[in-house]
């Protein structure tokens, strides 16, 4: 099929466009872990705790979910290629102010504001200018490989971080980005825009409410480790004796749903919405919203507690243990862009579920290999194998979600499909930390417990200072917090053990709820369509 008018016809063009597009995707997805492995040296660096620069990352990602929906209307009203381009600004902007940043504040200002604004304009436009520079039966390599970029920049993130924080400063990180910003200006000159039509009026109200809601809710998931999912942890805030996390998730969800009213609400009047509802009724948007949504969740689960197994359980550098998770890119990267290119008329049904069924084995793989005494070598066939399948859900899923309406539309569910893919990924993130806490915090009270080597008094002292959750920590840390606490070499060592089989428990157990959301969402996978769009295929 030819490309219609607007969609890039030279191969040289198309080439460009797409390498622009997965640059983007590819930064925006690369300061969500480049800093993981140097918080303590960015907040030595700029006078503020760990606690701060972690503060910065969460308010990043809450910028994000807030204005995710209106920045894919912005693309509308100012044009899809205005707004990448414009969204990259900023996002460059912010990564020189965050580069050069002498305080916390200033760090908040660059990393969380301005690159978060940028980012909620990016994000959208890139699904938009997929659609309208790439004919239909492109889209899916194009998608794939763009979705691709995002997961491989999370993948090597750590990798990054490290190596820049230990041989140079995490400040060229943020340098660097302003130069790829640059590059991605640069070629983004050859895109093509759709005319812009009727600039409607933007629905400030619908904008305050969806902003409100979505960040209300991922506040309140963000943190649920420190406060507690339902059962409020000692000294944090509670109402009605219930964790405040259920009441902000609760209160954001309310307002979602008053989102949503107001928005049918001015498509009865004629009025230009936000987002229109009737979107949400549409079978196939809403089969590719929901895998986008557990695709995330189990992705970011992952890449939360693998390199917690390599570099604290394991001991590795943050060189080493990027290194360890680069393998995950090789079948991910394969899959997404082989898979179109080899089987353009496939079922995307098919490919969904079996790229979900590989997200599934591999994540129980992965809690059949951990062990104390495993090497870092036995998480290469896993990662592997989830890879594969986050590769082979990325082939698919952008033009799935895409096709399903028309194209004025694709920046719309473009906001939409961000905002949904962040949400499964912080809630991932969230759930698979607090399973994890909860259940070391479990197997390593019950086996100090259970050791006879240990006085009743340090048993019921780790009973008191524990209840809030025990620390994922190193042998290294515990044994320098036990020396540091005078305890003798026979309880140093029953502590080491206890705290050695407790981690490996932890781990399986965020695992094993990472491997029931592949399954669960196995559930929804009848909700993607048989057949390519407009594909002569089965």
């Amino acid at each position: 099929m030819a490309p219609r008018a607007g969609t890039s016809e030279s191969s040289a063009t198309a080439r460009i466009v797409l390498s622009a597009l997965a640059a983007g995707q590819f930064l925006m997805a690369l300061d969500s872990s480049v800093m993981n492995v140097s918080i303590a040296t960015v907040a030595e660096d700029v006078g503020t705790t760990v606690t701060g620069v972690q503060g910065a990352i969460t308010a990043y990602t809450l910028v994000m979910a807030m204005f995710m929906i209106p920045g894919g209307k912005a693309g509308a009203l100012i044009g899809r290629k205005r707004a990448f381009m414009i969204g990259c600004v900023i996002y460059g902007c912010g990564s020189l102010t965050t580069a050069l940043a002498p305080n916390l504040p200033v760090l908040l200002l660059g990393w969380s504001f301005l690159e978060g604004i940028g980012a909620a304009l990016i994000l959208p436009a890139i699904v938009a200018l997929v659609a309208s520079n790439f004919a239909t039966e492109r889209r899916p390599a194009a998608y794939g490989l763009v979705a691709a970029a995002g997961a491989v920049a999370i993948a090597v993130g750590p990798l990054v971080g490290g190596v820049a924080t230990t041989y140079f400063s995490w400040r060229w990180v943020f340098a660097g980005e302003v130069v790829m910003v640059l590059g991605i200006l640069v070629l983004a000159g050859r895109i093509t825009d759709v005319p812009i039509g009727e600039r409607p009026r933007i629905d400030l109200v619908g904008a305050v409410l969806s902003a409100l809601g979505l960040g209300i809710f991922v506040y309140g998931v963000l943190r649920s480790d420190e406060w507690g999912w339902f059962q409020p942890k000692p000294d944090a805030p509670s109402w009605l004796g219930v964790s405040l996390v259920v009441w902000l998730m609760l209160a954001g969800l309310l307002l979602v749903w008053l989102f949503l009213r107001w928005e049918a609400r001015m498509v009865k009047r004629h009025m230009e919405p936000l987002v229109d509802p009737a979107m949400l009724h549409n079978k196939q948007l809403t089969g590719g919203l929901t895998m986008f949504f557990f695709q995330y969740l189990v992705q970011m689960g992952v890449f939360f507690v693998v390199p917690l197994y390599l570099s604290v359980a394991l001991g590795l550098s943050a060189l080493k243990t990027g290194a360890r998770i680069l393998p995950l890119s090789v079948t991910l990267l394969a899959a997404a862009i082989l898979i179109p290119r080899y089987f353009p008329d496939v079922s995307p049904r098919r490919v969904v579920r079996l790229g979900t069924l590989a997200l599934l084995a591999g994540a129980v793989a992965l809690m059949a290999a951990l062990d104390a005494d495993a090497g870092a070598e036995i998480v290469t066939l896993p990662l592997l194998l989830i890879g594969l399948g986050m590769g082979a859900l990325a082939s698919q899923l952008g033009a799935v979600t895409v096709s399903a309406v028309p194209e004025a539309q694709s920046a719309e569910v473009g906001g939409v499909q961000n905002a949904v893919t962040n949400l499964g990924a912080s809630i991932g993130t969230a759930l698979a930390g607090s399973i994890m806490i909860a259940a070391l915090t479990t197997s390593f009270l019950g086996s100090v417990e259970q050791n006879p080597a240990i006085p009743a008094e340090v048993k019921s002292q780790a009973n008191v200072e524990l209840q809030s959750g025990a620390p994922f920590l190193s042998d290294a840390q515990l044994e320098s917090a036990l020396d540091e606490a005078g305890t003798s070499t026979e309880v140093t060592q029953a502590a080491l053990d206890a705290n050695a089989d407790a981690r490996v428990d932890g781990l399986r157990a965020a695992l094993a709820i990472l491997a029931f959301s592949a399954l669960l969402a196995m559930f929804f996978t009848s909700r993607i369509p048989k057949t390519q769009p407009r594909s002569t295929g089965p």
